[in-house]
C-alpha cells in the first residue's frame, strides 16, 4: 500500500503523527497518575464514548526501558510515595506501542474503541532526565548541541526552513500523572523560547499534568501507528496532515500537550487511534485542554492561537506562535 509523503524529510502522514503524538516510550510499559487540568476528578459514571471511540491502557510497571531517545545518562525511575506524601496515586499500565494497528488507505492506523484501561489515562513518568532537585521548577535555554542533534535524527534535515541556529533546545519542569516533579526536553524556535518556558511554567504551578515530554527521533518516524502514545513535543520538520504546506511544528512554532487526551479530530480520522474516548469532553479527566482552563489561558497570555478554534479541523492538542 502506498503512503502520502510529507514533511521536509519526505516522511509518510502515520510516521510523522506518530512522531509528535506516539513517540511516548514504544514498546515500553509504563503506568498512570492524578490530577486534571481543571484540577477536577472525573465524574463518578463516565458519559457515553462516541460508538468509533479508541482506547488505549498501559502495564504497571514502576520503570521501563529508556526510549531511542532518551539521553545517554538517565536518571532512575522512582516508584512509590515520597515522605509525607501518604499512599501514591493509582496508576494505569500499558505497553505502548506493542500494538500496530492495521492501515488505512490515507496510511494512518484504524481509528478503533477507546481500551477501558486508557478511558481515564494516568500512566507513570520514567526520569530519561534528572528531575528538579528541589522539586520547584526550573528551565534551561540552550542551543542545540551536536548531541541534540543526533538524538533529533532525521526530525530535522538541512532542507528545513529553520536552521539548527534558529532553534533552541529546553529542559523545562512538569508534573506527572504520578504527582513528582520530572524534567522535560523541547526543540523550539529561538524566538519562542522564552514564552514556551513561561507557559510551562505557568502549568507547574497549576500542578496540570503531563505524561512525557521528549524529543522525537527517527526510530519514532520509523515506527509504524499505534495510536496509543501521549507525548508532548514541538519540533518535527513535517507538513501539515494532508497537505504539501509546512506545519507550524516544522518552524519549531507549535507544541502539542498530551496528545492522547486532546486528540485530532477531521471527518472520520481521530489521532492518535485509540484515543476516540477523549472526544467526548463533557467528561473531564485528568490532563484534558479544557476551553477556558489553565492550559488555554497559559498559552494565550503569551499570544499562541489554539487548535480547539481551528475552523476546518479540530486539534486541541495543538497551540502555535503563527496561528497555524
Amino acid at each position: 500500500m502506498s503512503r502520502p509523503i510529507v514533511g521536509c524529510g519526505l516522511w509518510p502522514a502515520w510516521a510523522l503523527v506518530l512522531a509528535l503524538s506516539a513517540v511516548a516510550g514504544c514498546g515500553a510499559e509504563r503506568p498512570a497518575g492524578t490530577a486534571s487540568e481543571a484540577a477536577s476528578s472525573p465524574a463518578s459514571s463516565p458519559a457515553s464514548s462516541p460508538a468509533s471511540s479508541p482506547a488505549s491502557s498501559r502495564s504497571a510497571s514502576a520503570s521501563r526501558t529508556p526510549g531511542p531517545s532518551s539521553p545517554s545518562a538517565a536518571a532512575p525511575s522512582r516508584a512509590g510515595s515520597r515522605p509525607g506524601q501518604g499512599t501514591p496515586p493509582r496508576l494505569d499500565v500499558w505497553r505502548v506501542g506493542a500494538r500496530p494497528l492495521p492501515l488505512r488507505a490515507d496510511g494512518f492506523g484504524q481509528v478503533s474503541a477507546t481500551p477501558p484501561q486508557l478511558r481515564v489515562r494516568r500512566m507513570p513518568t520514567p526520569d530519561l532526565l534528572p528531575p528538579p532537585r528541589t522539586g520547584r521548577f526550573a528551565a534551561t535555554v540552550g542551543p542545540v548541541t551536536p548531541q541534540v542533534r543526533r538524538r533529533m535524527g532525521e526530525t530535522w534535515s538541512p532542507a528545513c526552513p529553520v536552521p539548527l541556529s534558529g532553534l533552541r533546545y529546553l529542559t523545562v519542569a512538569f508534573r506527572g500523572f504520578d504527582g513528582h516533579a520530572h524534567t522535560g526536553e523541547l526543540v523550539v524556535n529561538a524566538d519562542v523560547a522564552d514564552e514556551v518556558v513561561r507557559v510551562f511554567g505557568r502549568l507547574f504551578a497549576a500542578a496540570y499534568p503531563i505524561e512525557e515530554m521528549r524529543l522525537p527521533t527517527t526510530a519514532d518516524l520509523d515506527a509504524p501507528p499505534t495510536g496509543d502514545g501521549n507525548n508532548t513535543a514541538a519540533y518535527v520538520c513535517r507538513a501539515v496532515r494532508g497537505s504539501s504546506v509546512l506545519s507550524a511544528h516544522a518552524y519549531g512554532l507549535a507544541v502539542d500537550v498530551n496528545p492522547f487526551l486532546n486528540p485530532y479530530r477531521k471527518g472520520d480520522l481521530v489521532l492518535p487511534e485509540l484515543a476516540s474516548s477523549y472526544l467526548d469532553r463533557t467528561w473531564h479527566r485528568p490532563g484534558m485542554v479544557l476551553r477556558g482552563g489553565v492550559v488555554t489561558r497559559a498559552f494565550a497570555a503569551v499570544g499562541w492561537t489554539w487548535g480547539g478554534d481551528f475552523s476546518s479541523v479540530w486539534d486541541p492538542m495543538h497551540f502555535s506562535a503563527n496561528g497555524r
